[in-house]
């Protein structure tokens, strides 16, 4: 018992480091009550960098707001899970969440699923010329029409696929059962691949893999390392065929009561912690991949680039019919764009 309260100890004391709390004054405020209680939920790991943006994002808001502005944080979907926490938001539950972009098709914004494509994206350089640009705020105040606010864009990197076989090649996915988030554009990617898609929670894919519910699913590495899929899954295969980012979204009446100064507070915070989420997206990879290389539980394939057009061939029919869905004039401004940068 000591042992595991020790390493519990230790475990926050990093995270804390992490986020910023050590290095931060006035982390405590002794009997100060906040006025306004601003509640966070997310569904993954603390050690994430959606995990350690949320608990910087604490940090600073409390910080600069001398405790009158109190952010409580629940990760691991503690209060609500991938198929709940946007309804939560919308009906008041929670006041910020920070849903994967592919959720956004699921309450009438299949726009957001321009960010599903597969072989969409060379690297996250390209991914900004959107989320920081004039492109990314108009599908950022499209979730007005939602009784929602759109407060900035974040990464997590790039996705890859995992199974109990290797995927390097369009045949290795027939007949597999792959866990996919909510998204007709993920789900058609999976059965281009002659793969079957299954819709499941976040929080659920570990046991439904482990149970063989499902066979294989596509994560980013530190997503795939804090979950504990190493234990369960033994090949990954370093696909980068897709990304995934995420959008911080708050609820519309709870913005709207807030003061501007204390808009403008939270919003500066949120910033600062995004820009912190983006740095830490890549080394959090970095560190989980080199983990589970030395956990030796997992083996780990690296695609030749024969193999990887063979698969973006595979998934071509998949950016037509989104085109078909969501109409043109959202997949010409993509490509104007990516195209012309500036």
């Amino acid at each position: 018992m000591k042992l595991a309260l020790i390493a519990s100890r230790s475990r926050r004391q990093c995270l804390a480091a992490l986020a910023g709390t050590m290095t931060l004054p006035g982390a405590g405020w002794g009997n100060t009550r906040p006025d306004i209680t601003l509640r966070f939920s997310h569904v993954v790991a603390e050690e994430t960098p959606k995990g350690l943006a949320a608990n910087r994002f604490k940090v600073l808001v409390e910080q600069r707001s001398s405790g009158r502005i109190s952010v409580q944080v629940y990760p691991n979907a503690q209060l609500y899970g991938d198929l709940d926490e946007m309804q939560a938001l919308q009906l008041g539950a929670v006041d910020m969440v920070a849903p994967s972009l592919s959720k956004f098709g699921r309450i009438g914004l299949p726009e957001f699923e321009l960010f599903d494509l597969p072989f969409l994206f060379d690297n996250l350089e390209a991914v900004r010329r959107i989320t920081h640009g004039a492109l990314g705020q108009k599908l950022l105040a499209g979730l007005q029409r939602q009784g929602l606010v759109g407060l900035g864009f974040f990464d997590n990197g790039f996705k890859q696929m995992s199974a109990n076989r290797p995927l390097l090649e369009p045949k290795d996915f027939i007949g597999l059962r792959m866990r996919v988030q909510a998204s007709r554009v993920i789900a058609a990617q999976m059965r281009a691949l002659g793969a079957r898609p299954v819709t499941l929670a976040f929080s659920e894919t570990r046991r439904a893999l482990a149970n063989g519910v499902v066979d294989g699913t596509e994560n980013p590495v530190s997503n795939f390392w804090t979950q504990n899929m190493h234990e369960v899954q033994s090949d990954l295969s370093l696909t980068d065929h897709g990304y995934l980012g995420y959008a911080v979204v708050t609820n519309q009446r709870f913005w709207q009561s807030l003061g501007n100064p204390d808009r403008e507070l939270i919003n500066q915070a949120l910033q600062e912690a995004l820009a912190f989420a983006n740095q830490m997206a890549d080394t959090q990879n970095d560190r989980a991949l080199a983990a589970l290389r030395q956990a030796g539980t997992t083996r780990i394939h690296t695609l030749t680039d024969a193999q990887r057009s063979r698969l973006r061939q595979a998934v071509q029919p998949v950016q037509k019919a989104l085109t078909q869905r969501i109409g043109p004039r959202w997949m010409k401004a993509l490509e104007e764009v990516m195209v012309n940068p500036s």
